[in-house]
């Protein structure tokens, strides 16, 4: 029987619709703005896969929103191992759920979360591996949180399922090590990245699956972030009434920094006739200006760019961007060409030839999302390239 170890950490990302850039110490203020927790969907996504093998396996987790919840309610056979008695859980709770699926000795780790719940996760596997001499326990992220820079994430809910698929049917899967990463909340908030490595943790190497460590930095080809800036601020002229919301990202900064605008490096902003209207909109915020700009018959135009090494355009520290949201923008009178990718080529190549990825947890829309889509990728240049739903 596959003993498959489950940690959810229900409280993960639950900053990003609400425009935090984070949850760490921030959960309270974040549902007092009216965030909801997307974990534990994600996670029901992800387990979603394996209900046909339910004969085959055990699910070992901590109670209630942990991951008793999505198990039973998938019809899952569940072993509680840890009990919390938070309603908002605490990484203290991640950790001690972690050291008991070690004692009872799981065959995987399947864990919801972000960067910060990966760090607690690999604090106590690599603590436990080296004080008992012990090959590390195998781990995979179904990717929830704000933050994803960690390498031990699948690319979506949907994908972990798959990973984990293969394991429950014995298929020769491979090992390796995957990095994992967190950065400061406190000064990425204020718009600066700075990330740092807490180590490896084993993980399965099903590359088609598995995310990369996502990019860092910032373009050096200043010419090419000119030419690409030059090509949205032309169609910025041609559309002076539209309503523009501009994504996050370093080539989208680089666009603000163009228009000489301030600018939320790593939120969502509005601007119209080349001025900024509103900063670092909350998801709320930003569907009341849509309601708004469609009382006034007014165009709205999305500006994003794509997470360097992993390709996703939507699902990823953009948040604010629902499903409502792209649905809105998808349903105006042009509909995709609404939606503005812009991007170096050098950054697609980068992608040795994988897919953009759509994952807004809406599975049509991702659907309607998939296939070939423009991006922008200097004045007057753009390419064709694939867009992808979650697998």
């Amino acid at each position: 029987m596959f003993k498959l170890g489950l940690i959810i950490n229900p409280v993960a990302g639950v900053g990003g619709s609400v425009a935090l850039k984070g949850s760490d110490g921030m959960t309270k203020h974040a549902l007092a703005l009216g965030a909801e927790p997307k974990a534990n969907v994600r996670a029901k996504t992800a387990l979603e896969v394996l209900v046909p093998y339910q004969d085959e396996l055990t699910v070992y987790t901590a109670n209630n929103q942990m991951g008793e919840q999505a198990a039973k309610n998938l019809g899952f056979a569940v072993e509680l191992v840890y009990q919390t008695e938070s309603e908002n859980t605490q990484a203290l709770d991640t950790e001690q759920a972690v050291s008991a699926l070690l004692t009872a000795q799981v065959d995987i780790i399947l864990f919801a979360g972000g960067d910060g719940t990966a760090r607690n996760i690999a604090k106590v596997v690599l603590q436990n591996s080296a004080q008992n001499n012990l090959p590390q326990v195998p781990v995979l992220g179904i990717p929830a949180g704000c933050k994803i820079h960690s390498g031990v994430y699948a690319i979506t809910p949907t994908a972990a399922g798959r990973v984990v698929e293969l394991m429950v049917t014995k298929q020769l899967v491979t090992l390796t090590e995957g990095d994992v990463m967190d950065i400061d909340e406190s000064l990425f908030r204020q718009g600066i990245v700075k990330a740092k490595r807490f180590g490896e943790m084993q993980i399965p190497s099903e590359l088609r699956y598995m995310q990369a460590v996502k990019s860092g930095g910032i373009e050096l080809d200043e010419l090419v972030l000119h030419d690409i800036s030059e090509d949205v601020i032309a169609h910025m002229a041609d559309n002076e009434g539209d309503l523009f919301i501009i994504g996050s990202g370093s080539t989208t900064d680089f666009l603000m920094t163009e228009l000489d605008l301030d600018n939320t490096l790593l939120g969502v902003d509005l601007v119209q006739g080349e001025a900024l209207v509103a900063s670092d909109v909350t998801e709320t915020q930003l569907w009341q200006k849509l309601i708004q700009a469609d009382k006034n018959q007014q165009n709205v135009t999305l500006v994003i760019t794509l997470i360097g090494g992993q390709g996703h355009i939507f699902g990823r520290g953009n948040q604010q961007l629902s499903s409502r949201v792209i649905r809105f923008i998808l349903e105006q009178k042009g509909g995709r060409e609404n939606i503005i990718i812009i991007a170096t080529k050098a950054k697609l190549t980068a992608l040795n030839n994988r897919p953009l990825i759509s994952d807004t947890g809406d599975n049509d829309l991702d659907q309607l999302l998939s296939g070939f889509m423009v991006i922008t990728t200097g004045y007057k240049d753009q390419v064709l390239y694939p867009v992808s739903s979650p697998l």
